[in-house]
């Protein structure tokens, strides 16, 4: 399974960004699919996770980000609105062909995009 991360940039507080992960494999729709981040000096953490039908969130999300998959064209989507200084952080997309417990836990995915940016200035 191979990853493609895109959509992070440079945005003010209170701004938005959508942020776009492509897919390989002819099951997608069967994934787990999930985004990480990571700050600089930071462990990874969980931001949300797509399950089926069911999405997961990470406590501090708080309504802000949205996680959604469209399995014709093999993309998971985050939505990111009100984004705050401390969001900045690499963001990671992540997939679990094969329906590992634990969607929160990034040992759980096998596969990981190779990352994207998102920097919030105040």
């Amino acid at each position: 399974v191979q990853l493609q991360a895109s959509g992070g940039g440079l945005v003010q507080a209170g701004g938005s960004l959508r942020l776009s992960c492509a897919a390989s494999g002819r099951t997608f729709s069967r994934y787990h699919m999930g985004w990480f981040r990571q700050a600089a000096g930071m462990q990874r953490e969980f931001v949300a996770a797509v399950s089926g039908g069911t999405k997961y969130y990470g406590d501090f999300v708080e309504g802000r980000f949205t996680i959604s998959r469209d399995n014709a064209k093999n993309t998971v989507e985050l939505q990111m609105i009100n984004l705050k200084p401390e969001d900045t952080a690499v963001y990671y997309c992540a997939a679990d062909p094969y329906g590992t417990a634990g969607v929160h836990d990034a040992s759980a995915y096998p596969y990981w995009g190779q990352g994207t940016l998102v920097t919030v200035s105040s």
